[in-house]
C-alpha cells in the first residue's frame, strides 16, 4: 500500500446507521473485524442525546477498540429544530468525543423552497454554528435529496449564504447519477467537503456491493486521494443491511484505493 493510501486508510469508517438493528457492542467488533477505524455514531438509535453517561460509556469502548469516534449523526434540521436541540447535540457530541455533528438542511427540496424557507434555514445554521463553535464542534450538511443541499449548485449557495467555516458538507452520490457528473460535482465541493458516505445504489435506491459501481469509486477515491488531505470515508447502507457483507465492502473500498482500476469486480 502506497504512503498516500495508507494515510487515507486511517480515515475509513462506517456509520453505525448501516448496522441500525444491532447492538454498538456488534457495531464495534464488525468496525474492528473489518479494519475500519473509524466510526461516526448515529443519534437515532445507538447515540440518543440526552444520556450522558451512555455516551461517555460508548466514547471509552469506542477508544479501548482502539477505534475512533468520527462524527455525531443527527437528525437536526435547519429552519425546522429548534436552536435549543442543537445545543443538546453540542453537549452530546462533547460526550462521545465526536468531533463533528451531521445536520440536515431542512426538509424540503430546491424545487419547493422559497425564500422565506432559504432564509429561515440560513439563521438557523448560523446560530448553529455559534453554538457549536463555541465547543470548538464542526458541522457538516448532509449531501441529500428533498432538502436544500440536493444538489451541488445549492449546497455552494447555502454554504456561502451562511458563510461561517464551521460549516462544511458531506458528499454522496446523487440518485441516478452517471460517474462524470457525480464527480465533477464532488471536485466543485472538495474545497468545503467534511468527508463521504461511501454506498452504491444503482437504479435508483437499488443496493449493489460497491464492486458494482467500481468505476464510479475508483473515480472518486483517485480525485480525493490527488486533490485534497485526507478526510472521513464512511461506508453506509449495505445491500439488505447485511452487517456480513462489511468486511468485504471494507476491503473493496481498499483495493480500490491502492490500484486506482474501474476493472475491479468485473
Amino acid at each position: 500500500m502506497s504512503a498516500a493510501a495508507a494515510d487515507w486508510s486511517r480515515h475509513l469508517g462506517m456509520c453505525s446507521v448501516t448496522m441500525r438493528a444491532h447492538t454498538t457492542a456488534q457495531v464495534i467488533e464488525v468496525a474492528r473485524g473489518a479494519g475500519l477505524p473509524r466510526i461516526e455514531w448515529g443519534a437515532d438509535v445507538h447515540a440518543p442525546p440526552g444520556d450522558q453517561g451512555h455516551l461517555a460509556e460508548l466514547r471509552a469502548r469506542t477508544t479501548e477498540a482502539g477505534l475512533a469516534v468520527a462524527s455525531y449523526g443527527s437528525y437536526w434540521r435547519a429552519g425546522i429544530s429548534s436552536p435549543s436541540e442543537m445545543t443538546t447535540l453540542v453537549e452530546a457530541a462533547n460526550a462521545l468525543g465526536a468531533p463533528r455533528i451531521r445536520l440536515w438542511a431542512g426538509q424540503i427540496g430546491t424545487a419547493q423552497a422559497d425564500d422565506d424557507v432559504w432564509d429561515s434555514a440560513v439563521r438557523s445554521l448560523r446560530e448553529a454554528c455559534a453554538v457549536a463553535r463555541e465547543h470548538s464542534i464542526t458541522l457538516a450538511l448532509e449531501f441529500h435529496p428533498n432538502t436544500l443541499t440536493d444538489s451541488v449548485d445549492s449546497t455552494l449557495k447555502l454554504l456561502e449564504r451562511v458563510d461561517d467555516p464551521t460549516l462544511r458538507t458531506y458528499w454522496q452520490p446523487r440518485l441516478d447519477e452517471p460517474v462524470e457528473p457525480a464527480v465533477d460535482g464532488l471536485r466543485r465541493l472538495l474545497p468545503v467537503l467534511a468527508g463521504v458516505h461511501v454506498f452504491s445504489w444503482w437504479p435508483a435506491a437499488t443496493r449493489l456491493p460497491l464492486a458494482q459501481r467500481s468505476d464510479l469509486w475508483a473515480s472518486v477515491t483517485a480525485l480525493l486521494m490527488g486533490e485534497i488531505e485526507p478526510c472521513d470515508l464512511m461506508l453506509e447502507f449495505v445491500p439488505d443491511d447485511d452487517a456480513a457483507l462489511i468486511p468485504g465492502e471494507a476491503q473493496t473500498l481498499r483495493a480500490l484505493m491502492t490500484a486506482g482500476r474501474t476493472t475491479l469486480g468485473e
